[in-house]
């Protein structure tokens, strides 16, 4: 019975060539130890959070050490809504980083470059895992600065995905269309908000398809990624929209104010690096990319010629005529001594 219904099961899949793939992406994708490396990616997303903020206060600093006018309002604001010891403890709290801005950020710079590189070399380890490549073997320096170069690299991608994705959401989408006088328009809204999912789309299709093909440590070519990543593409978009809404419905409570940023932020980067290893598991095992094997030679027969003898050759014969006569003979001789 259960061999019928694995049977049918199997019948079911590989007439779908949809779903084989998607079973064969999955057994690659498990096989390679994938969801370890998305553990390994969610790790080092949390821990660049902390430098990064450090960078950004930094950046803060630094803007406001140079306008004098600006800080002088944010303290006052301050004081107005934190009246007490308090709101004069935060304005010295924020003197004290505008001194130490130099030092802040380049402490900021050193965590946030250590996690990206890690972040970066697990990346491209799991590419070549679920690529089946074998382990590059290379000068550390310059596969570090090889990250390097990629992490900034997709850093701007991402940010210019981000900024597209957004666009629907803001006033910059309403203030083109007010340039060229199309605001009141029928259906302008719903069209900046198509028109601006689909050039996130497109823009994050770039940016996985470059991923998937260009960031192992043995690149492979760009068409072979397509398809995988437009699929990465939609899959980040719609979950970026879940995301959205998760957050807004979180922090609206007390305890999702203290945790649900970070515990946002460690879903988000599992659930991300998940849809970009499971798509390079889907180009991987894509039908296309296998290349075809030439026929086997045909075999050629094998004849049996059986050898069979009858009889012994002659002198093998008078060999074992005579060896009989003499035991034969060995063996007479204690009988007539008994006689």
């Amino acid at each position: 019975m259960l061999n019928r219904l694995r049977a049918r099961i199997t019948a079911f899949v590989r007439q779908r060539p949809w779903l084989d793939h998607v079973v064969r992406a999955g057994r690659r994708y498990q096989g390679q130890r994938a969801d370890y490396y998305a553990a390994g990616l969610t790790y080092y997303t949390v821990l660049a959070l902390f430098p990064l903020l450090m960078v950004g206060f930094a950046v803060t600093a630094f803007v406001l050490s140079h306008n004098p006018d600006l800080l002088a309002e944010l303290e006052s604001r301050i004081l107005e809504n934190i009246p007490g010891s308090l709101g004069g403890q935060l304005n010295d709290l924020i003197d004290d980083a505008i001194r130490s801005r130099t030092s802040v950020g380049l402490l900021g710079l050193v965590g946030a470059g250590y996690a990206g590189l890690g972040w970066m070399a697990n990346l491209r380890a799991a590419l070549g895992e679920l690529w089946d490549q074998p382990a590059a073997q290379g000068n550390w320096f310059g596969s570090k600065v090889s990250d390097l170069l990629a992490l900034l690299g997709l850093g701007v991608a991402m940010l210019l995905s981000a900024a597209l994705s957004a666009l629907a959401g803001s006033n910059l989408g309403r203030d083109l269309l007010k340039l060229v006088h199309l605001e009141h328009a029928p259906g302008a809204g719903v069209l900046l908000a198509i028109g601006s999912l689909v050039a996130a789309v497109l823009a994050s299709w770039a940016v996985f398809a470059w991923v998937i093909a260009r960031l192992p440590r043995r690149p492979v070519r760009l068409v072979s990624a397509a398809q995988a990543a437009l699929i990465a593409a939609v899959a980040f978009e719609l979950w970026k929209q879940i995301a959205s809404f998760y957050l807004k419905r979180v922090l609206t409570s007390p305890a999702g104010v203290a945790f649900g940023p970070i515990i946002g932020l460690m879903v988000f980067a599992n659930i991300t690096s998940r849809i970009i290893l499971f798509t390079t598991a889907w180009a991987a095992t894509a039908v296309r990319d296998t290349p075809e094997q030439d026929p086997a030679p045909a075999a050629t027969p094998v004849v049996i010629a059986p050898r069979v003898t009858t009889g012994l050759p002659a002198g093998s014969g008078a060999a074992l005529f005579g060896a009989g006569a003499v035991i034969g003979l060995l063996a007479r001789l204690p009988l007539r001594s008994r006689k």
